[in-house]
């Protein structure tokens, strides 16, 4: 049943922007969510927090005229509850049916379609390079991008195709002019905005390693190799090759002071190696990663802040609100960074999640062999990242 074919509900149902509900959710308050998809949907993708309660009840329960007292069991009547699912549609209709059985109820708008939409700037504190430092936060998928900006210059690292109006206000609030726009590797959850900043005369940078893969606009952009720099303002970005999620994985320092590290190292986990040879591959992949982790990022001084491309919800956020750490407490905290290689191998091979969803149609568009449009490039990217290993293998000694 389509969102649209359901019907408008016989009582008034109050919808909460996306935005608000992250405010709530961010503020501490505690949330009630009756989430109306499919139960494969939800267990895959959903909204959690400490302080969130959510239950799932597809919406199916709900369109027979006389619901089930089970059903309705399920859902608590003593606090609001928002309803939400895919688009907005079922949602609206089942908060319309339990409204007129009493529930305190309204309805996320656009479902998780809107929540998709909710991306956040905040500052990072601890950085101590020249300029300002802004970390973007996704939080329906994890996606983590960089805003440096400085002396009336700016360069964004990561940025997604979904978002590149945002980016343009943005600095034209900031009063600064967006450089460069870089990519850390050929991503697999998430369409890059590269291209499309550069359409707008803005300079693409890719690294150089990553073109190999079959980039096929590598021509019209700018290549980085090891050791190259951009300057932004007083910063500089420094080219740092670290190879292993992705034979081009590579890394950005910021002015010295965060290294930007894509999908190699996150504040929780380091990369998957599987998403570019597949499990035959994998193996020489997570060797790689290794090499990369000790001799490329381990070797930066400890103060040196991590800020990765995804975080996840094992991760937790730093006193500023940023997925950010210094580099002496990730090796203090996470036992594979001080493992010998084989252990390290071993370990991260052995409990690695589903792959992204969609990931070999988002990797041959951001190669620039399948061309989507804006509506069709949002959907292929709907839902987790999984770009990183088990956490919760990784996190111990």
């Amino acid at each position: 049943m389509d969102a649209d074919d359901f019907p408008t509900p016989d009582v008034d149902v109050a919808s909460v922007e996306p935005e608000t509900l992250k405010d709530r959710i961010d503020a501490g308050e505690d949330v009630t969510l009756l989430d109306a998809r499919m139960q494969s949907d939800y267990e895959e993708w959903r909204i959690d927090g400490e302080n969130v309660t959510s239950v799932n009840v597809p919406y199916f329960e709900f369109l027979d005229d006389e619901i089930d007292d089970d059903v309705l069991e399920r859902i608590p009547d003593d606090r609001e509850v928002t309803v939400l699912c895919a688009k907005g549609g079922a949602s609206e209709y089942v908060a319309g049916t339990l409204a007129e059985r009493g529930y305190d109820v309204n309805h996320l708008e656009d479902g998780m379609n809107g929540w998709a939409t909710v991306y956040e700037a905040v500052e990072i504190e601890r950085y101590d390079g020249a300029g300002t430092l802004v970390q973007y936060q996704r939080p329906s998928s994890g996606c983590l991008g960089y805003l440096l900006y400085d002396d009336g210059e700016a360069a964004i690292i990561d940025p997604l195709r979904a978002f590149t109006d945002r980016y343009f206000d943005d600095v034209d609030d900031l009063g600064v002019d967006l450089q460069y726009a870089l990519d850390t590797h050929i991503h697999a959850d998430h369409i890059s905005g590269l291209r499309d900043l550069a359409d707008e005369g803005v300079e693409g940078v890719i690294p150089e390693a990553a073109v190999d893969r079959g980039v096929t606009y590598a021509d019209e952009l700018t290549t980085a190799d090891d050791g190259d720099t951009f300057q932004v303002g007083d910063a500089t970005i420094e080219t740092v090759s670290t190879p292993g999620h992705t034979t081009g994985m590579t890394s950005y320092l910021v002015d010295g002071s965060l290294l930007a590290t894509g999908d190699g190292l996150f504040v929780e986990s380091v990369a998957r190696p599987d998403l570019e040879e597949g499990d035959d591959g994998a193996p020489d992949a997570a060797r790689m990663l290794y090499e990369s982790l000790q001799e490329r990022v381990l070797t930066l001084p400890d103060d040196t802040l991590v800020g990765g491309a995804h975080f996840s919800d094992a991760a937790e956020p730093a006193g500023d609100g940023t997925y950010t750490a210094p580099i002496g407490d990730l090796v203090e905290e996470m036992g594979a960074l001080t493992m010998d290689e084989q252990e390290f191998v071993d370990l991260i091979l052995s409990d690695m999640p589903p792959r992204p969803a969609n990931y070999e149609d988002i990797i041959a568009t951001n190669l620039g062999q399948n061309a989507v449009d804006d509506e069709e490039a949002f959907t292929l990217e709907l839902g987790p990242n999984n770009c990183a290993a088990s956490q919760e293998s990784l996190a111990g000694d």
